[in-house]
């Protein structure tokens, strides 16, 4: 056991890293200083020390997550273990828009030929 988990908390850019939040360390040290993660509510340089029962608000590429720390860890371990450091409690993701399935090609039709294109043009309003 190492100093700061003794202490009661472990910095920010390695537990986002431990929990696989972010691929890399440095990448989760690049978010904090971009102010994409929020501890409490406030933005949060990579060495702040998170503990257990604080919220990070984080702003990744999927989106807004809401995490609530429920272990710590300086190690990055497997997905079952990483995934009870945390509770999710990020909202659901916005439902996917539809796509018609007027204007596209059956599989391994080949190539269209000019006739099609213009078809196709005009179904998709071209």
């Amino acid at each position: 056991m190492t100093d700061a988990i003794a202490l009661g908390g472990v910095r920010v850019d390695k537990w986002l890293w431990a929990a696989r939040i972010y691929k890399t360390r440095s990448q989760a040290a690049k978010a904090c200083e971009a102010g994409h993660v929020k501890v409490l509510g406030e933005n949060v340089k990579p060495a702040k020390l998170v503990r257990v029962g604080e919220t990070l608000e984080i702003v990744t590429p999927g989106g807004l997550r809401i995490l609530e720390v429920k272990g710590l860890s300086e190690v990055r371990a497997g997905a079952p273990i990483a995934r009870a450091l945390y509770d999710d409690h990020s909202p659901p993701p916005p439902p996917r828009e539809y796509v018609s399935p007027f204007g596209r090609r059956a599989a391994g039709a080949g190539r269209p030929t000019k006739r099609d294109r213009r078809d196709l043009g005009k179904l998709r309003g071209g």
